[in-house]
């Protein structure tokens, strides 16, 4: 893959070829709902608050309003991949008006570095800074500075002025109308004004004397928008050293325009504060084949010759991961092994060595263990397309509904609850028995879906679990212990997976929005029951909360048909499985998206047509992109990915619309088409950008530029150049797409997570292991199990030490280029 240097301060920019790839990736989580509530301190006595995420200024996610509040909960976590040349996210929080226009709360913003500086992310409240249109800056420009004279010749210095990119919108219009404004020495000179366009073209040349005595000033180049009535808007600006100029003799490039000076607000910390948790990672991924040795060796280590013996490898890793990590770390292994095939294999490993830790059956999976956390992960990883087909009729019924239930004497609101005939209130006794009706009728619901899902469960799931079963019935084979052997399959199934999901639909990507206050009671009252029965316990619930009681006939049935589902389950056939890897494919890498979507289309970049946007459905495969009129439509136009050659955003004055892309591809007689689609939402947007990019990211034939705008009337709008055929005046943008449940799996990026994981422990490993083969070595130190044992250990850390040694080689020639290109630029 090519890497891309982008020298900002020398002469222009330059393509390298390395041999791996740069893994940026960017997890946040905004009033988590295991802290305290936010608290913000508006100026009016309500806000109905949401907050948008940008990376540099481009609107990546926007989160639910949340209605009248003080106090906004979102509880919402993202994962981000990014380019490796981002420089800052931002949270703004704003307050949504329906009459006007929605008023800007505050934001707070991070940068690279800061985020870069604490490798274990951020964690913590941060206060809500006011928002200065003076620091609200984007974009880039084209100059070229030379330096001319020399001996007796009075010098000059010169300052071309080409164009601009990206720049920050300031008009109603969605456009910017910029000029740039060249300061040096006290003297200044100002281009012409290039009307409704954040791509402008100048192609102007301003000189300036130079003297000795002002060496030390600065040239400034700044931009602004040009307003007749109010005061021009600043857009950012750039700052030279002459002195680096004078050696150089001329510098040439885009130059990222930044923010003037931050003034000091006067509404500093009493805007509120924000609950965040942020990190970011870097991580450069080698090419497979550098991973092939770890690979290996820890398939070897979970491989089917063990007979059942557990290896010493993942008792270490076991025994070094921190309670910090361990979630990650389960994570990157579950995947690694699904895409060997060998997950039931590591689990097996896992459950072993977890069970052989525990005496006490009550405390089975209990903890957070290493082996807790990968069951977790391989259920989120393996069964989501499950979950969904299990739970999604349910939870849409119970959104719609909006029914008021509670069972608690103490939290029966009869305002809530409604009228009878005749305007009679309920009464707490009619309340608390529709409420048990309806949970009644919602928790039949869900038994008889878990029954019946029996037959569609994901064989990878059911051998887990199989294997489970077996594991914890054998360790506990006494009649008093009977139930042990459910409850380890429960505790999972019921406690760490469904239970989560119906609590909270939208982190398990069930619904778009978080429940409001009615339903999130209803759903984890639901939640309770089908943890209760989960439990296999009835007494121990209505003992801790007796108003449970009126749901114990359904709870004793329920845990009766979970017992049977359960048995079914751990007794499925084997035979029947079609290959755990290939089943994988299926579930974890399908790239399948689909919806209704307001859609354009135009060829060869023509003039717009005057029909308006028309409802398609439309669906991304494997292959490619169809839409029709309906959804099951016969008739439909497809386009193949391997012929779309940019997916990028159109500017809001395009359409009138901040939410509309564009796919542009190829045709067989070489022409281009361009298929523009309006989406509902910045989320909507951004989630068909990531996963059109994310099933392009192998193509070609792309393109390095594009157009923003569209070609109307005789010239296009972003940049105003009439040639149809013009290459673009935007970079496209490749980097940024969201990461979803759905994704491929990566094993290269697993790979390198891990290792730099064992890195990170190693001393503790070494030390780990020497204590863990002592008395062995006592007993007997020419037994070949341990020389095999001692192999397979000093192999990892002979791998991990080859992989650092590739590492470092990489880190050396980064270098080496960049100084190299630095040069050759000096010399051009």
């Amino acid at each position: 893959m090519n890497a891309f240097w982008d020298s900002n301060n020398v002469l222009g920019s330059l393509y390298v070829g390395l041999p791996y790839r740069v893994s940026s990736s960017l997890s946040f989580i905004r009033e988590c709902v295991y802290y305290a509530l936010s608290d913000f301190h508006c100026r009016t006595g309500s806000s109905d608050p949401y907050c948008i995420v940008r990376i540099d200024n481009e609107a990546i996610i926007r989160t639910a309003t949340i209605w009248k509040t003080l106090s906004p909960f979102w509880g919402e976590e993202y994962n981000v991949h990014l380019p490796p040349s981002f420089h800052t996210i931002s949270f703004h929080v704003l307050d949504e008006d329906s009459l006007s226009r929605d008023d800007v709360i505050g934001k707070v913003s991070i940068n690279k570095e800061a985020l870069a500086a604490k490798p274990q992310g951020l964690d913590g409240w941060v206060n809500l800074t006011e928002i200065d249109p003076d620091e609200e800056v984007q974009g880039e420009i084209h100059l070229q500075i030379s330096v001319l004279g020399d001996g007796d010749v009075p010098r000059i210095l010169r300052c071309q002025v080409l164009e601009a990119r990206d720049l920050a919108k300031k008009d109603r219009n969605g456009a910017s109308d910029p000029f740039v404004r060249v300061r040096y020495n006290g003297k200044t000179h100002e281009s012409a004004v290039v009307k409704k366009s954040c791509y402008p073209r100048w192609n102007e040349s301003f000189e300036f004397e130079l003297e000795d005595a002002s060496m030390d000033t600065p040239l400034s180049v700044e931009v602004w928008d040009w307003d007749l009535v109010s005061k021009n808007d600043f857009l950012g600006k750039v700052l030279f050293n002459i002195h680096r100029l004078q050696s150089a003799h001329q510098e040439e490039g885009w130059f990222r325009l930044v923010p003037d000076k931050p003034k000091h607000s006067q509404h500093e910390g009493t805007l509120g504060s924000l609950r965040l948790q942020l990190r970011l990672r870097d991580e450069t991924v080698l090419p497979s084949g550098h991973y092939q040795p770890l690979t290996e060796l820890l398939c070897q280590s979970v491989g089917p010759h063990l007979n059942g013996n557990w290896p010493d490898l993942i008792m270490l890793i076991d025994e070094t991961t921190t309670a910090e990590s361990r979630q990650e770390v389960a994570s990157s292994l579950v995947k690694l092994f699904l895409g060997h095939g060998l997950a039931k294999e590591f689990l097996d490993v896992l459950f072993k060595l977890e069970l052989d830790k525990t005496s006490e059956p009550n405390t089975l999976f209990r903890s957070n263990s290493l082996a807790s956390k990968s069951m977790e992960s391989f259920l989120k990883v393996a069964g989501m397309q499950y979950l969904h087909r299990l739970l999604g009729p349910l939870i849409n019924r119970i959104f719609e509904e909006k029914k008021y239930v509670e069972l608690d004497p103490n939290k029966v609101e009869l305002k809530e609850a409604g009228c009878t005939g005749l305007h009679r209130v309920h009464t707490e006794a009619e309340v608390i028995q529709q409420s048990t009706s309806l949970l009644q009728s919602y928790l039949s619901e869900l038994l008889h879906a878990i029954v019946q899902s029996a037959s569609y469960c994901p064989v990878a799931l059911c051998q887990a679990f199989q294997q489970l079963y077996q594991c914890v019935n054998k360790r506990f084979p006494e009649p008093e212990y009977r139930k042990v052997k459910f409850i380890a399959v429960t505790s999972f199934l019921c406690l760490r997976f469904i239970s989560p999901a119906i609590m909270s639909p939208k982190l398990f990507h069930l619904r778009e929005k978080h429940a409001d206050a009615r339903t999130s009671r209803t759903l984890l009252l639901l939640a309770k029951a089908i943890q209760t029965i989960g439990n296999l316990d009835t007494l121990t619930c209505c003992s801790k909360e007796p108003w449970m009681v009126p749901l114990q006939p359904a709870i004793q049935l329920g845990i009766t048909q979970l017992k049977d589902f359960i048995s079914r389950l751990v007794s499925c056939d084997n035979s029947e499985d079609l290959g755990l890897q290939q089943r994988m494919s299926l579930q974890c890498g399908s790239m399948e998206k689909e919806g209704f979507i307001l859609l354009h289309r135009t060829k060869d970049k023509s003039m717009l047509m005057t029909s308006p946007f028309k409802k398609y459905y439309v669906t991304l495969s494997k292959d490619t992109l169809s839409y029709a009129r309906t959804q099951h439509s016969k008739k439909s136009s497809f386009i193949s990915l391997p012929r779309i050659r940019a997916v990028e955003k159109v500017e809001e004055k395009s359409f009138g619309s901040a939410n509309v892309m564009q796919i542009i591809s190829s045709r067989d007689n070489g022409l281009v088409e361009t298929l523009y689609l309006d989406c509902k939402s910045v989320n909507e947007l951004n989630q068909w950008l990531s996963a059109l990019r994310k099933a392009c990211s192998h193509n070609t034939d792309t393109m390095s530029s594009y157009h923003p705008g569209i070609y109307k009337g005789d010239r296009w709008s972003c940049c105003h150049q009439k040639d149809k055929a013009d290459p673009g005046c935007d970079k496209t943008k490749h980097g940024v797409t969201l990461q979803e449940w759905y994704d491929p799996l990566d094993p290269d990026l697993e790979s390198q997570l891990i290792y730099r994981h064992l890195i990170g422990v190693r001393q503790a490993m070494r030390k780990k292991y020497q204590e863990m083969i002592k008395p062995e070595e006592e007993n007997d130190r020419e037994t070949l199990e341990g020389e095999k044992k001692l192999d397979g250990v000093t192999r990892l850390f002979s791998v991990l030490q080859d992989l650092q040694n590739s590492h470092t080689a990489v880190e050396e020639e980064e270098e080496r280029l960049k100084n190299r290109n630095f040069l050759l630029e000096l010399q051009t």
